[in-house]
Formats: C-alpha cells, structure tokens, sequence
C-alpha cells in the first residue's frame, strides 16, 4: 500500500515539482463565457488575460465535477493506496468537499481531505511537505494530522497590480473599499484563516512596489523555516527574476523557488501579481 499526496490545480506547483514529488493533481474549472476549461490543461494564464481584455470581464472558476472527481480518485482506490489530498481553502472553493462527497460515493476510506486554508503556493507548500512525510513513511492519517497541525504556520502574501480581477471575483475582504482610491495603489494581500485580506497599500509603479514589498518582508523571511520558499506570480519573467535573485540573494533558504500562477488563481488575481510565501518558525 503506498500513501499518494493530492492536491488542485490551485496550488500552483510547476511541472517538474509535480514530477519530482510524484503529486497528483485535480484541475479545477475556468469558465470563459459559455465555454468551461481546464485549469492548467485547456488554458493558460495569457488565454485568461486575453480574454478578459477583449470581454472586459474576468473569467469565473469552480470546483471539478462529482464524477470527474471520482473519476480521478477511483485510480488509487483500485491500487489499494492510501491518499492524502490538500485542497485551496474552503472559504474560497467547494473543492475539498466536492472531494470529500466523491470519496464516500465510491466508499474510499483510505482519503483524508485537508483543507489548506490557503491558496496558490500556500497550498503547494503543503502538499510538498506531506510529500516529504510520505517519503518518511509515515501513514496517510499521521500525514493529514500533521499538515492541519502545521498549517497556520504558512505564510502566504502577494502585491497585485490592478484590483479589477480581485474586486469582480468578490473574494477578498476590504478591495471594494479601496476601488475609488488613486490607480496607484498597490494593496498587499495576505491569507489569514483561510481568507482574503489588505494587510497593506503600497504606492507607484508594479515593479518598484514589488520591490519594496519583498524588502518589508525581511523580518518574517528571517523567522522562516529554510527549506524552501515560493515566488510565485503572474508578472513579467524579468520583474519575477529579480525578486527571486533577491529572496536568493538573502542566503536563508535551500531552495528557491520561481513559479508561474495557474489559471484559476491568474483569474482572481490578474496580471503583475506577486507573491512571496513560505512557512514560519
């Protein structure tokens, strides 16, 4: 019996982390008009951008379908595996219950849902490390109750560019207050218990407020746990560079890592979005 470590399509890891760590992973829908995609299969963040430009409107998102679900969690119950999923939060997605209602239609047992409370690499943060434990040899409950003991440690923030994707997507708390504010503004959002919030507003252009961002957040990048980090974004390849060479720059963690958004994320989010996260000490 060997224990597999689940995730979304939200997490956000790359395709070699996905590889390398042998994840499984549940895309969830991009709904463009009356068409449904994929996410990270049948669209890409540029098809999302393009597409809410010429509609001015941003795509909507949901959880897979039932039977999809069960579709992709019969293949480990038939292997006789236990399994570990951990899901976007449940304030921001129906998917760990989507996945919750397919494992108790086909009567698998052996799936432990966790709810990430969190999104994007905050999750794949999770899912790296229950990949970790796995390796270990520890069993899928020991797994599940480690990861919901360790969550709140996760540190997940991110500078986005424009609060149009945010604000239309009506998921985080206090955007709408800041829409008749001056264009510049640049909020920082953090997760905190699974939600959306403004921890703080920045000011200017996306690249220097960028910056700026990753220098506040020294103090908590050096309170960190240093195996790995996250820069994860939907800006360009030279702006997210320079903050990676920075984080990197700093000497705290082992590994670095650089990663592109994927679409449901990109969908809420929109273009020049960055964030920095990791887990806390």
């Amino acid at each position: 019996m060997a224990v597999r470590i689940l995730t979304d399509s939200t997490c956000d890891l790359s395709a070699e982390l996905i590889e390398e760590f042998g994840i499984h992973v549940i895309p969830l829908n991009i709904i463009m008009g009356d068409r449904s995609f994929r996410d990270g299969i049948e669209a890409t963040q540029q098809d999302i951008f393009q597409w809410a430009d010429a509609n001015k409107t941003t795509p909507k998102t949901s959880a897979p379908d039932l039977g999809f679900a069960e579709d992709f969690l019969k293949q480990f119950q038939d292997a006789g595996d236990e399994a570990v999923y951990i899901g976007i939060s449940e304030d921001m997605s129906s998917t760990c219950q989507t996945m919750r209602l397919a494992a108790e239609d086909l009567e698998y047992r052996d799936l432990y849902v966790v709810d990430s409370m969190n999104l994007s690499t905050g999750v794949g943060l999770q899912v790296l490390r229950a990949a970790d434990y796995a390796k270990e040899g520890l069993s899928a409950s020991e797994i599940a109750q480690k990861i919901e003991a360790e969550r709140d440690k996760v540190r997940a923030s991110f500078c986005i560019d424009t609060l149009t994707y945010l604000h239309r997507g009506g998921r985080c708390s206090g955007v709408a207050a800041l829409l008749g504010a001056a264009l510049m503004l640049k909020p920082m959002i953090a997760v905190r218990n699974g939600k959306m919030g403004v921890a703080r507003k920045y000011r200017g252009k996306i690249r220097k407020v960028l910056k700026q961002y990753a220098e506040d957040m020294l103090p908590e990048l050096q309170n960190a746990i240093p195996d790995r980090v996250f820069v994860t974004h939907t800006a360009s390849d030279e702006v997210a560079a320079e903050i990676r060479e920075y984080v990197e720059s700093l000497s705290i963690f082992d590994k670095v890592y650089e990663t592109k958004a994927g679409g449901v994320i990109s969908s809420h989010c929109g273009p020049g979005t960055l964030g920095i996260l990791f887990y806390s000490k």
